[in-house]
Parts: structure tokens; sequence; C-alpha cells
């Protein structure tokens, strides 16, 4: 079974309905729900998502879906660890390196899913688009 790791756009993109992304976003989670896929993030992602999407939410409904999100979902907390070694990085943005970090802390991880892959370059774990993970 494939392991991926999904960056903050993927889950704000099924969560906010955000066509076409969101096509993707669904068929990931698909897989998840029929153990075909484990779905990995950070516990940063989640709070992320929670952040962008409370105004366009109601709190209630929105802890609701994020809360019924994490049966599908592996969430890897940001700890200490990952922080100083992010700070310490040589990724240019603070916020990728944390999700980099946390991706390559799953053992055998196969992608990064993000919408985002500028970002991620010179992750030692390959980072592909939504659409391009279902070419594959």
């Amino acid at each position: 079974m494939k392991k991926v790791f999904i960056d903050t756009n993927i889950i704000v993109d099924l969560i906010a309905n955000r066509k076409p992304f969101s096509k993707y976003a669904i068929e990931l989670f698909q897989l998840a729900e029929e153990n075909k896929l484990q779905i990995f993030t950070s516990s940063h992602s989640i709070a992320t998502t929670h952040y962008l999407l409370k105004k366009y939410l109601d709190e209630k409904s929105l802890r609701e879906v994020l809360y019924n999100l994490l049966e599908f979902l592996t969430v890897i907390p940001v700890d200490i660890d990952i922080i100083k070694r992010g700070l310490l990085s040589n990724h240019k943005d603070f916020e990728d390196s944390i999700q980099i970090l946390c991706a390559s802390s799953v053992e055998k991880i196969n992608y990064i899913i993000t919408r985002d892959g500028k970002d991620f370059k010179g992750s030692e774990i390959p980072v592909i688009s939504p659409d391009e993970f279902f070419l594959n």
C-alpha cells in the first residue's frame, strides 16, 4: 500500500470544495477510506486548515469535518525536534521544511502530494501534484 503525505492545500481543497482541485482530494480520501492508500499530514496542517477555513465555515461544522478526517489521516506531531531541524534546514520556506521533515519521519513514504511543488525543491522525498499521483 502506498504511503503519501499531503500538504495543507490538499486538505483545504477537500473541505472547501475548491474546484477543479477538490476532485483529486476527494479521490485521495476515497482511496484511504477503501484502505488502498495511507495518508499522512502534520499537526501544523490541521491547525492551518482550521485557521484558513474558519471564516468560511461555522466553527462547529469545521471542527466536525476536521475531526471526521482524522479517521482517514495519520497526523504527525510537529515537535521541538522538527522545529529545530526546520529552522536549521536549507529549505527556503520554513513551513515547507516542517512539512518535509514530518513526511520524512514516515517509514517508506512514497510521495509528498501538494499543489505547491516549487516550494518543496530539495526534498529527499518525491513531490508530486494530485493529478500526477493519479497518472502513476
